[in-house]
């Protein structure tokens, strides 16, 4: 999956554009005038997200004044567990997820609409070995993961491949953001991990035993809202949307230019994003407005892994498929044209 910690700020974050405005405004208007017209009628729409390749849309859009801070205000967490539980509080409107964190957050109560899909992963999320083995050589080893479904499902997949059990293996809990480091101090055996640290894992040694192109279509990341926050943020939700798209084209046209502002965040070489990218597969425009049909590919997608889930011990809930699955997609959001 990818106690709520404080956001992480970041120097593309500046001053309140809504405080400036209001201050021009004040010192601006006419005596007499009342300063009730400075308030904002609605607040932005606040969006959570980890660090994650395609996740880096959203930033690049706010860095490249495609969406506007008074509009949207993007939020960063060090896991999705933290992102959940920021839905959860109501601190967050909407949020980068996989799909299965989507189901979850349903699951427990938590309204959200799939607005639009990110990727699919084909081999970005990775499990490593510190030294070459086979999967039989799996039996008694530390593997560290983090909580939550994505890890889940490599680990079901990684295990069934390999003929064992759960309880043939020691887990070393961990998130994606310390992958790395776990892999680093050797502090397990395998590692399960993402990229970026996929890559950087790889550079350092790493073994790859399994990843994702073995469980095709299980994890499908997604930026999704609130339900009940839709109707209130129709403008925000419309702009994010739009910019991300806007970034996306962006940085296929303009990939060194791109590379460079996406490197500090990605924690690597500007020579080393287009690898950070590397298994992931991007829908077009198009795609994305037939994957969010009502009985589309991420409907599909998602009864798929409810079940999974509920028979793995990840879902608890005892709601019918058709329930989870009711307005989970809402494709009004997307512009027309291709992402292309």
């Amino acid at each position: 999956m990818r106690v709520v910690v404080p956001p992480v700020h970041h120097p593309w974050i500046g001053p309140d554009p809504r405080r400036r405005r209001c201050l021009q405004l004040w010192l601006g208007t006419a005596a007499g005038v009342a300063l009730s017209g400075c308030a904002d009628p609605v607040p932005a729409l606040r969006v959570g997200s980890i660090v994650f390749p395609t996740y880096e849309y959203a930033f690049l859009a706010r860095e490249l004044g495609f969406i506007d801070a008074a509009q949207v205000r993007l939020v960063e967490y060090a896991a999705t567990t933290y992102v959940l539980r920021a839905l959860a509080a109501g601190q967050i409107e909407a949020a980068q997820l996989t799909l299965d964190e989507v189901i979850t957050a349903r699951a427990a109560g938590i309204g959200l609409s799939v607005v639009l899909v990110l990727d699919v992963s084909a081999g970005c999320d990775v499990v490593f070995a510190r030294h070459p083995m086979t999967l039989a050589e799996l039996a008694g080893k530390r593997i560290a993961l983090e909580e939550g479904a994505t890890g889940a499902f490599l680990l079901d997949g990684l295990l069934r491949a390999a003929k064992l059990s759960v309880d043939q293996i020691r887990k070393v809990p961990s998130t994606l953001a310390l992958s790395a480091g776990v892999f680093q101090r050797d502090l397990a055996d395998v590692v399960v991990t993402a990229e970026p640290w996929a890559s950087q894992i790889e550079r350092e040694g790493g073994f790859r035993l399994f990843d994702s192109r073995q469980i095709p279509n299980r994890i499908i990341d997604v930026l999704a809202v609130r339900t009940e926050s839709i109707d209130s943020h129709r403008r925000a939700i419309r702009e994010l949307v739009g910019g991300i798209v806007k970034a996306r084209r962006h940085h296929l046209t303009q990939p060194a230019g791109v590379a460079a502002k996406l490197a500090p965040r990605l924690q690597v070489e500007a020579s080393q994003v287009a690898q950070a990218f590397r298994g992931l597969s991007i829908p077009t425009l198009p795609d994305n407005h037939r994957m969010l049909e009502a009985d589309g590919p991420i409907v599909v997608a998602a009864h798929a892994l409810q079940e999974v889930m509920l028979a793995s011990g990840l879902l608890s809930s005892k709601r019918s498929s058709e329930a989870l699955t009711y307005l989970l997609v809402d494709a009004r959001f997307l512009p027309n044209g291709d992402m292309e």
